[in-house]
């Protein structure tokens, strides 16, 4: 997800700067930001907002869409199981590692600047997965997809925070996370139902041409209507560090997700440690930077606050479960059970209802009442809902309905909606005004490598006991494989709910910090 949930829901937004008095085209520019030019009003302003949010949305339904594809992918492409990791792992992955530059390089050369070139960027990499030849190709055109988002999606809420005034970006950041969770419920329909319709032959390929229009419609109005602004303190673009941060990551997630294929050979785990090796160099390298007054890509000293550690590790426990839970679930679904692509999708439905209202119900209702304790509750309620799928899963055959999993499927979506929108008001409690920023995109990165991660560790798991039932029947080869990975998922939100006690017990000072209340005038 992105500045979002990415993966599919809202994610904390970050924080509105202080008030400054309206500039000539009515609306108040950040503190933070300087417009170019006047500001649009009324309809064009209106007009500016769609294409902001029409960005936006097809970023959130590109993270989503392609799982419940995948098992047509594999058969149309010949895929393996580690190519179809990588198809759902590489976006995020680029995504996350691109993000803070893509965000210093709209502060550095104008936020409408790059975002329309990160937007051409999307629509073109989408036309080009939609017309992949082969798996190999695939993979690496949603890589470069997810680095085109990573440009294009820090710009939408830096652009909103400029377009409107401060007493304002409460509501404009309400539809942009209502938007979000709206999206969590399409995106697996979406792409089961263009799938399954076949529409002129394309078959899978129609989940990522449907952007091309789209994303010119986008262009076309981002062209005209969206304000061009800088920031008034330009950051330096640390592409070492860019670098050795994917190099590192790569050094760790690459032989992992191969491993499996190749037999372990004693190559990947000295990779993957050579790997660990270059993130703790990295990281002593970004604390030195910190330490000599040099602004550095991930500010190290945002986790000596107790909240934003532990909300991190939290975050990242969230989303390396949720986005791992959907690769199994779908590929269990459609290769175990033989369900059709739009049966598996339309599957999803209850738990993206479920999390959009709980997350309203757990940020707006119940955070305020019981403090941390909503997000210890969400993740109980959501390894509760793992322990009634798995009991569905273990009696379930070719002939099993979708009832059978609707308990299950219920009370998953209802912990992960009240984790998913509160943890970012509580991670951020502790964090200085100065650095809200910095640790909002910080967090949104946390929560996309550790989707990542969590589809290379716990796919690779998948896979391989799945492989060590080859010989049996569809049922029998996958059931063990998901039952592996729900209680890899219960053992997180375990973690999860015990990580939760270090957080602040209430979020008195964070709904400015995470920008969810604009200040007042």
């Amino acid at each position: 997800m992105s500045t979002t949930l990415d993966t599919d829901l809202p994610a904390p937004v970050p924080a509105a700067a202080p008030p400054v008095p309206p500039d000539e085209a009515g609306a108040a520019p950040t503190a933070s930001a300087r417009a170019r030019g006047p500001l649009p009003v009324g309809r064009a302003r209106t007009i500016a907002l769609l294409s902001l949010f029409l960005a936006s949305t097809m970023e959130l339904l590109d993270t989503t869409i392609v799982n419940v594809a995948l098992p047509t992918i594999e058969s149309g492409l010949r895929a393996t199981d580690t190519q179809l990791q990588w198809m759902a792992a590489a976006y995020p992955l680029a995504f996350a590692l691109a993000l803070i530059t893509g965000s210093r390089l709209g502060d550095l050369l104008g936020r409408k600047r790059v975002f329309v070139a990160g937007l051409v960027g999307f629509t073109a990499t989408s036309a080009a997965c939609g017309l992949a030849p082969t798996a190999e190709a695939l993979v690496a055109f949603r890589a470069v997809q997810g680095v085109a988002a990573a440009a294009m999606i820090p710009q939408v809420l830096s652009s909103l925070q400029v377009m409107y005034r401060p007493h304002e970006r409460a509501r404009a950041m309400g539809m942009f996370t209502g938007l979000a969770g709206l999206s969590a419920v399409l995106g697996p329909v979406i792409g089961a139902v263009l799938t399954q319709a076949d529409v002129a032959g394309l078959g899978w390929r129609a989940i990522f041409l449907v952007n091309v229009p789209f994303g010119l419609a986008a262009v076309a109005a981002a062209l005209r209507w969206v304000p061009e602004s800088v920031a008034e303190r330009r950051p330096r673009i640390d592409l070492r560090g860019v670098v050795v941060l994917a190099l590192g990551l790569l050094g760790v997630l690459y032989p992992l997700t191969l491993g499996r294929e190749l037999g372990w050979p004693a190559w990947v785990y000295a990779a993957m440690a050579a790997g660990v090796a270059v993130l703790v160099l990295f990281g002593r390298a970004q604390w030195r930077a910190e330490r000599a007054g040099r602004e550095p890509l991930v500010a190290t000293s945002l986790y000596r606050g107790r909240g934003f550690a532990a909300g991190s590790t939290m975050n990242a426990l969230l989303f390396a479960s949720m986005s791992s839970y959907f690769l199994c679930q779908t590929v269990y679904l459609q290769a175990g059970l033989g369900w059709s692509v739009l049966r598996a999708g339309l599957a999803g439905v209850p738990f993206a209802l479920t999390t959009t209202v709980f997350a309203g119900v757990g940020v707006a209702v119940l955070a305020p009442r019981i403090g941390r304790r909503v997000l210890q509750i969400g993740a109980l309620t959501w390894a509760a809902g793992a322990v009634l799928i798995g009991v569905a899963v273990h009696g379930a055959d070719a002939s099993t309905s979708l009832w059978a999993f609707l308990p299950g499927f219920v009370v998953a979506g209802a912990g992960f909606g009240l984790m998913v929108s509160p943890i970012g008001v509580f991670t951020l409690a502790d964090v200085p005004v100065d650095k809200a920023g910095s640790a909002s995109g910080l967090f949104s990165t946390t929560g996309q490598l550790a989707g990542a991660t969590g589809v290379a560790a716990v796919g690779s798991l998948f896979f391989s006991v799945a492989q060590a039932h080859a010989s049996s029947s569809p049922v029998e080869v996958f059931r063990p494989a998901v039952e592996a990975s729900l209680a890899v998922l219960v053992g997180l939100m375990l973690v999860a709910a015990l990580v939760a006690r270090a957080l602040p017990r209430h979020p008195l000072v964070t709904a400015e910090a995470a920008g969810v209340v604009a200040d007042a005038d």
